[in-house]
């Protein structure tokens, strides 16, 4: 691993920050699933700061994108039956907008892990569906018929010329990118006129983030950058997005994945999950503000 210093990947700014936390991981103890998403958290993470210009808060140094992308594409997969939870608390936003879309002709899912999501843009009535995932595991865990809809690559815009897209997805993949402002621009080139980038994001600055403090799993060695309201709205705003809407959604996830997340001791957690599954409430469906962002912003 070599690391590289950075300015802010939003604002450019190299100006002076309010540092966050300094960084606190050990190489040594980086495993198959460090990089896998909806992981048990490590409490391992980079060096942080804040940009006093755009509040982002993001790591430098941080590794170079061929370690970084080589990372990604060994992790490990085991939260299929939390990307179908996921999908469909995703799928109930965009409902929201979707008659304010071109066409359903048309939609690309950045960081598309097993394709949960995909499975619900079919059942909504799009076409020309597509997703792009970096992670070998999660893709070869999609079902046959939506393995065929999923590039297994790291997101490039070069690869999708000729085409326009009415829907573009991020979910919880702008924390992971070395590269952000260029993720958002590149999907603005790619919508169609009236077209929307639709993310899903942590929020460094929510309630929950507050309580955890630095044991929040979102502070973590997989998040180069984490966003605020601030931050987003401006990211969006500088690429030209307009009729920008940012607002606080619920996650439901079963019982059994709040715990694993929970800053809780191995034991003591251990234990717990024993006594759910045992009197069969560890798959019961919990819907909790666990501090995460919807962002919309329209071409």
């Amino acid at each position: 691993m070599k690391l590289k210093k950075r300015p802010c990947p939003v604002c450019d700014s190299d100006e002076e920050k309010s540092i966050f936390a300094e960084s606190n991981f050990d190489i040594n103890s980086l495993n198959s699933f460090s990089f896998a998403s909806r992981k048990k958290p490590e409490y391992m993470h980079y060096r942080l700061v804040i940009c006093n210009v755009c509040d982002l808060l993001y790591a430098t140094p941080v590794p170079d994108s061929k370690w970084l992308h080589d990372s990604y594409a060994g992790a490990q997969y085991d939260s299929q039956e939390e990307a179908q939870f996921a999908s469909r608390t995703y799928s109930r936003q965009l409902l929201k907008f979707l008659h304010e879309l071109p066409d359903l002709k048309g939609a690309l899912d950045i960081g598309c892990g097993d394709g949960a999501f995909l499975e619900r843009l079919l059942e909504l009535g799009f076409s020309d569906v597509s997703g792009v995932e970096p992670s070998n595991a999660p893709y070869q865990s999609a079902r046959p018929e939506i393995m065929k809809m999923i590039e297994l690559n790291v997101f490039s815009a070069e690869r999708y010329k000729g085409r326009k897209f009415s829907l573009i997805t991020c979910f919880q993949t702008m924390e992971h990118v070395d590269e952000p402002k260029t993720l958002c621009a590149k999907s603005y080139e790619l919508l169609k006129e009236g077209g929307v980038f639709f993310l899903v994001l942590h929020n460094y600055r929510s309630l929950s983030a507050k309580i955890l403090g630095k044991k929040s799993p979102i502070f973590d060695i997989e998040h180069l950058q984490l966003f605020s309201i601030n931050s987003i709205k401006y990211l969006l705003n500088e690429i030209g997005f307009k009729n920008i809407t940012v607002y606080p959604i619920f996650n439901n996830y079963t019982l059994k994945y709040w715990l694993k997340i929970l800053p809780l001791g191995n034991e003591f957690k251990n234990g717990v999950l024993k006594i759910t599954d045992s009197i069969a409430i560890s798959h019961w469906p919990i819907s909790i503000p666990a501090g995460n962002l919807v962002a919309i912003g329209h071409k």
